[in-house]
């Protein structure tokens, strides 16, 4: 059987630039579920709704899933180490800081990423220019962020923690793909559905458990967990898998630069917020830090006399 053609470089920038969209708004979506959720629940629910949306897809698709134990065993550990912990740990952190300082935080994931490629699995290897993208990219997240988030900083360690406990499991996953899973011949929604329908799984096994507690279904908030599992943790699931195939684990990663750009423009389209000048200049050189990251643009070398 002949392979599937290969996504072209542009539409694989176009589900870069999505992804980053839909991740964005996730954070949105996460805060507005949680007035009548809790965070198991919106964790469960996102998972579900992920879960019901791929499985529709690979059904009316015909998609090809594993039949390899081997690879269902590195599945389910992604449906821990990219799901369950770092959903269940995101959700719970936002009871405690904004939407938008969890979005910053998630902006770290790049740094995981390539700690985890480069030091642990060894797939990746880091150009000078490359690391210092990195650099750059956090460095206008911490410009968008700062003037406003200075002060909520030493509120909540804790749940600082859980934030980038939460990428570190991002990091580890996106190494782990690259490592032990890219060479399974599966499309990306197949891929997808193979770590986040065992992650939903559990979390029905867990239901009784998770449903203990009451929950207070406005339309805003079964609107957001909708949008959060079909949106956020389907599709997108899928356009991340393409990217990372395309450009690797550190690059695609780096997608978690434009969702604080995104916090920015739903605040001020949606909650009324005002723009100061640091949001636009963060997003600036939040930009800059993506294109050197993906070598776009590249240090100049020195050349011997």
């Amino acid at each position: 059987m002949a392979s599937a053609p290969s996504p072209s470089p542009v539409s694989i920038a176009v589900q870069f630039v999505l992804t980053g969209i839909v991740w964005g708004s996730s954070f949105l979506f996460i805060a507005i579920a949680l007035t009548g959720m809790t965070p198991a629940q919106v964790a469960g629910g996102r998972l579900l709704f992920g879960a019901l949306a791929l499985g529709a897809i690979v059904a009316i698709r015909r998609e090809r899933l594993p039949r390899d134990r081997r690879v269902w065993a590195h599945l389910c550990v992604l449906a821990f180490s990219f799901c369950v912990v770092p959903f269940l740990l995101f959700a719970w952190a936002e009871q405690h800081v904004s939407s938008g300082l969890a979005s910053i935080f998630n902006a770290t994931t790049p740094i995981m990423t390539a700690i985890m490629a480069w030091a642990v699995f060894r797939v990746e290897r880091l150009e000078l220019g490359q690391l210092l993208g990195v650099a750059v990219g956090i460095a206008g997240v911490v410009v968008i962020i700062a003037p406003g988030a200075a002060s909520e900083v030493g509120n909540s360690i804790v749940a600082q923690l859980a934030l980038l406990g939460a990428t570190a499991c991002y990091g580890f996953s996106l190494a782990y793909m690259r490592r032990f899973l890219g060479d399974t011949g599966l499309s990306g929604i197949a891929f997808a559905f193979g770590y986040i329908g065992p992650a939903a799984a559990f979390m029905v096994v867990l239901s009784p458990l998770i449903l203990a507690e009451p929950m207070d279904l406005s339309l805003p908030v079964v609107g957001s967990i909708i949008a959060l599992g079909v949106l956020g943790t389907g599709i997108a699931y899928v356009w991340n898998q393409n990217t990372l195939r395309a450009w690797g684990p550190t690059r695609a990663s780096t997608v978690t630069y434009i969702t604080p750009v995104v916090g920015v423009a739903l605040g001020i389209l949606v909650l009324g917020e005002r723009i100061s000048w640091n949001e636009p200049v963060g997003a600036a050189v939040v930009f800059l830090g993506i294109l050197l990251v993906q070598q776009r643009l590249r240090l100049p070398r020195r050349t011997r006399a």
